[in-house]
């Protein structure tokens, strides 16, 4: 049976979280240590310890998530799993750079610099534009973008994450954001503001794409050993040269998480395993597709649990 692997983006932190990974297994420390080395801070400790506030921040949350998952995924590896049943590959938001990093598109030196740049460049934007995101519980995307419509006024606000159905992140200025929160029963479903720094793929994030290209020029990828499935179309990277193009796209546009899985189910894959901190992935999951199953890889518990299932190693 051919199995995807998904990683997930912000949102999934917790302090603490990778500590027990890295104990139990020399490569996790190794990833942990050399990340520690290319950003010049403890991204470990903060991790480990925390303290929340500061792992919370979108600086220090992307490439601590990365980090992480990048670790567990080695542990995964050194456990005994093997890549020969992998067939697809893919993330939420930030999730898509650690898997290219997975399947061999960037190394992980560059995917880190890119993934802390990132998160410095987003926490910039928010910080210049007061904004947020709102999740709409029980709406279609005909009703999001119509809520967004009527609430928008004169500002920014559009859809920005389609997550699973029934479940659409809407971002933009925040006066717009509390005036959809406001009109959400109008529409049949419930708004529930996002604890976020400010209105992610949206373009509110322009100045953050702008600044995030020029280090994507820099950045040398290769042709992904996997097929690894872009967010802002739904569809696999063919060429070197668009992923560059994607993920600047990526930070200005939607995420089309639910299209994603659902293509990569088309296409023939029979198992997910999300891996990496938390368990969003797999809750989506459920309501994209109760069908196909998801394995969750997040702790040394969950890694020989994923270990023991015959067609995943």
């Amino acid at each position: 049976m051919s199995t995807a692997v998904i990683f997930p983006g912000q949102g999934s932190q917790t302090v603490g979280m990778g500590r027990e990974v890295a104990n139990a297994c020399a490569k996790a420390r190794e990833v942990y240590d050399r990340a520690n080395e290319i950003l010049a801070f403890d991204v470990a400790k903060i991790c480990f310890e925390g303290p929340a506030a500061e792992l919370e921040r979108t600086d220090i949350q992307q490439p601590a998530i990365f980090v992480t998952s990048v670790a567990i995924w080695e542990a995964w590896l050194e456990g005994g799993a093997s890549r020969d049943s992998i067939t697809h590959c893919g993330g939420l938001s930030l999730g898509e750079y650690t898997a290219l990093h997975v399947a061999g598109a960037v190394n992980f030196a560059d995917a880190l610099r890119l993934v802390r740049r990132r998160g410095e460049l987003m926490q910039q934007a928010a910080l210049a534009t007061p904004s947020g995101m709102v999740s709409l519980v029980g709406a279609d995307e005909t009703i999001a973008r119509s809520l967004c419509e009527r609430a928008r006024g004169g500002d920014v606000l559009a859809p920005a994450n389609f997550n699973c159905p029934g479940q659409i992140v809407i971002a933009g200025s925040r006066s717009a954001c509390e005036r959809a929160v406001a009109l959400a029963a109008e529409f049949q479903c419930r708004a529930v503001p996002l604890a976020v720094a400010g209105a992610f793929h949206s373009p509110l994030m322009q100045s953050a794409a702008d600044g995030l290209w020029p280090v994507l020029e820099q950045t040398r990828f290769a042709m992904p050993r996997m097929r690894v499935m872009a967010n802002v179309d739904a569809d696999y990277y063919r060429h070197p040269g668009s992923i560059r193009d994607s993920l600047c796209r990526q930070v200005t546009q939607p995420v089309l998480w639910q299209r994603c899985v659902e293509r990569i189910i088309e296409d023939g894959v029979g198992q997910f395993m999300e891996i990496g901190p938390g368990r969003i992935l797999t809750g989506l999951m459920r309501k994209i597709n109760r069908n196909v199953p998801c394995a969750n890889v997040s702790t040394a518990q969950s890694i020989a649990a994923a270990l023991a299932i015959p067609s995943a190693g």
